[in-house]
């Protein structure tokens, strides 16, 4: 099923993300725990697609196994170190295995590596070139908080307008962890003529490293409330997953009684915590 059939039911949704493994070691771990969140029965599953590429194979592998399980898988695909009949390989590739929605990215290059796509400067870039392919249904990221290499959030929305309009279906957010962000951030963009639908992305923080990474990476801010839970339960492993998980599961309540249809959850491969987070919100996802 294609993510803009299942977006166009009027009915709450909830869908989680998973990562590929990086080495063929961790292979098996990874794709287990893949098939026991599919196990959940979730509107949809987003498997990313690491760094350059790294990961494609395995993503490919990944969705595969949750095609069968009869769960809507969405891959990742970047286009920073590729060219276009890469990509169009790696398209064939996804369409052969029953993969029919992609999240285009343009992607960051892996670690030491300086050479970019002479083909794709822009994700804009790559929705024109799947659009062109045929018969995907095309996703794109966007960024509440502006993303770390725009300008400012107007440039980033007009770029966001450029993506769109080359194709892109709908939009899942970075994460967030105050729902005004993204309230406001809606306003601006339908305000721009961005009307796709916009998947929230809530990422439940349930360990130090997460949130340490998180302000590494992003500029993401950090609402006093989140950092008090933070102070006050972050060197108590079991507490603090407790606490990330009721943080992430208030968000989505919130978003959901404020008319927002379909959520998506950064699960990092925890099938417990995604369990969790759909035990929580049973009654009202239905």
């Amino acid at each position: 099923m294609k993510i803009s059939d299942i977006l166009k039911n009027d009915r709450i949704s909830l869908s989680f993300e998973v990562f590929p493994p990086k080495t063929s070691e961790t292979y098996e771990s990874i794709k287990k725990s893949a098939l026991e969140i599919a196990k959940l029965s979730p509107d949809f599953m987003s498997v990313t697609y690491g760094a350059g590429g790294t990961t494609g194979s395995y993503t490919l592998d990944v969705c595969e196994s949750i095609v069968k399980t009869g769960v809507t898988p969405i891959a990742h695909l970047t286009c920073v170190c590729s060219d276009k009949n890469k990509i169009r390989e790696t398209l064939t590739s996804f369409k052969e295995k029953g993969v029919e929605n992609i999240l285009a990215l343009r992607g960051d290059l892996p670690q030491g590596m300086t050479e970019k796509s002479l083909d794709f400067t822009h994700a804009s870039d790559l929705v024109e070139e799947i659009k062109s392919f045929g018969g995907f249904c095309i996703g794109g990221a966007c960024y509440p908080e502006t993303h770390p290499e725009s300008e400012n959030s107007k440039q980033d929305i007009l770029n966001l307008k450029k993506k769109v309009d080359s194709g892109c279906e709908f939009l899942t957010t970075q994460m967030f962890f105050d729902n005004h962000i993204l309230f406001n951030y809606l306003y601006k963009i339908r305000e721009a003529g961005i009307t796709v639908p916009v998947i929230p992305g809530i990422m439940p923080v349930t360990n130090a490293v997460q949130i340490k990474r998180i302000c590494s990476l992003s500029g993401t801010i950090l609402p006093r409330k989140f950092i008090r839970m933070v102070d006050r339960f972050g060197n108590n492993p079991a507490a603090m997953k407790q606490a990330g998980i009721a943080y992430a599961t208030e968000q989505i309540v919130d978003l959901y009684a404020n008319g927002i249809k379909a959520v998506h959850v950064y699960s990092m491969n925890k099938p417990d915590v995604a369990e969790k987070i759909q035990t929580n919100l049973k009654d009202i996802i239905g």
